[in-house]
């Protein structure tokens, strides 16, 4: 059996002491869920805009996933957590040209969306990532 080992990159926010950014063991990846956190600063970015908020979740998401010896290309699932159904169609829309441009196989991941409740306020959207390389 291989060892699990954890995944950290400074281009990813900075985890809560209770998980780690990511977990890698033998040929998996997963990622932790990631909200719209400026990894320099620390700060929740783009209140009240769940587009831009998609879009930095997904870089911190790709962040790791590089510090992981991954990419978004070797996702095989993504988890999307969303406070409000009508963010849906906004949230899809940054979703589907962040990963098209980084998925040159052509295989998109699986997706699952839920519709719940975040831990923060502010946090409009939550994303995790569970990849398998080669």
């Amino acid at each position: 059996m291989s060892d699990k080992t954890v995944v950290s990159t400074t281009d990813a926010p900075s985890p809560m002491p209770v998980f780690s950014q990511g977990v890698r063991k033998g040929n998996i990846l997963q990622v932790s869920g990631q909200g719209s956190v400026d990894p320099a600063s620390g700060d929740f970015v783009f209140h009240g805009d769940v587009k831009a908020q998609t879009t930095r979740v997904l870089q911190n998401i790709e962040a790791i996933l590089k510090a992981g010896g991954a990419s978004i290309d070797d996702v095989v699932m993504l988890r999307v957590y969303l406070t409000e159904r009508d963010n849906f169609a906004a949230m899809n829309e940054a979703y589907a040209e962040f990963v098209s441009t980084r998925t040159p196989s052509g295989v998109l991941p699986s997706r699952t969306t839920v519709f719940t409740g975040l831990p923060l306020p502010e946090m409009l959207v939550e994303i995790d990532a569970l990849a398998v390389l080669s």
